[in-house]
């Protein structure tokens, strides 16, 4: 009995060393090789975080555009682009020579943003689904790419983060919009946006607050190599101290 009991216990331990990756079953297969976010996440709360006039009346998207050096001719992703607020008006600033990709991982979002687009007869504006983990961005495609009120949503930043960066250009760069505040109330503290985005690879080129953003604006640009997913140090999210370091 006691070597059957034995046999038993040995077999399960044997069953769960042949289920590799049991601790990450509930994230993505493609993201299992890259490091677990240690902060929570924001659930989707819906397309829109005011109305576009209230945006428009704080001069939002043109404060955005100037500080991103946006002009005409330029190729730009608008990533959680919902229901088009930055993507109608980065399509306007690029002008017919430039292009502007409108991506989200919701398909009724791209199925209202399909719908103004063609409404608005926006002809250098193209969509594109997503997934958490993956933009599926074109390589070497993208002057800017926008990041807008939706990055503390990324459930997986360090294997997005790896997949968008080959989408930049030489000289392109990663904007984001957020607030500062903590993740799981739809936004993100600096001091952990700057780690997550180092530890894949970026610097920093430019940090600022205004009042016309409702909360802050970063820009960032490629450094060095991309790191191997297995080279990615983590950031570790303190909640009394809200510092924020690679470990």
């Amino acid at each position: 009995m006691k070597q059957a009991r034995a046999f038993c216990v040995l077999a399960l331990f044997s069953l769960a060393a042949c289920q590799p990756g049991r601790a990450d079953a509930d994230r993505p297969e493609t993201a299992r090789d890259f490091p677990r976010a240690d902060r929570p996440i924001s659930q989707v709360a819906g397309n829109s975080i005011s109305s576009e006039q209230a945006r428009d009346d704080r001069s939002e998207a043109r404060t955005v555009m100037d500080l991103a050096q946006i002009r005409h001719g330029m190729s730009v992703a608008d990533i959680g682009a919902g229901e088009g607020y930055y993507t109608v008006r980065l399509a306007e600033r690029v002008g017919r020579r430039g292009r502007v990709l409108g991506q989200d991982i919701d398909p009724s979002a791209l199925k209202k943003l399909g719908a103004r687009v063609e409404r608005e007869r926006l002809d250098n504006v193209s969509i594109k689904l997503g997934a958490p983990d993956d933009p599926h961005l074109p390589e070497d495609s993208f002057d800017r790419v926008f990041l807008v009120h939706m990055y503390h949503e990324v459930a997986e930043p360090y294997a997005f983060l790896w997949r968008l960066r080959p989408a930049l250009r030489e000289g392109g760069q990663v904007i984001v919009v957020d607030v500062d505040r903590p993740t799981d109330q739809h936004g993100i503290n600096p001091h952990l946006l700057f780690c997550e985005f180092t530890s894949v690879g970026f610097r920093l080129v430019e940090f600022v607050r205004k009042p016309e953003l409702a909360g802050y604006y970063a820009q960032f640009e490629a450094a060095g190599t991309r790191p191997a997913p297995q080279e990615i140090r983590p950031c570790r999210q303190s909640s009394e101290t809200h510092k924020d370091t690679a470990v």
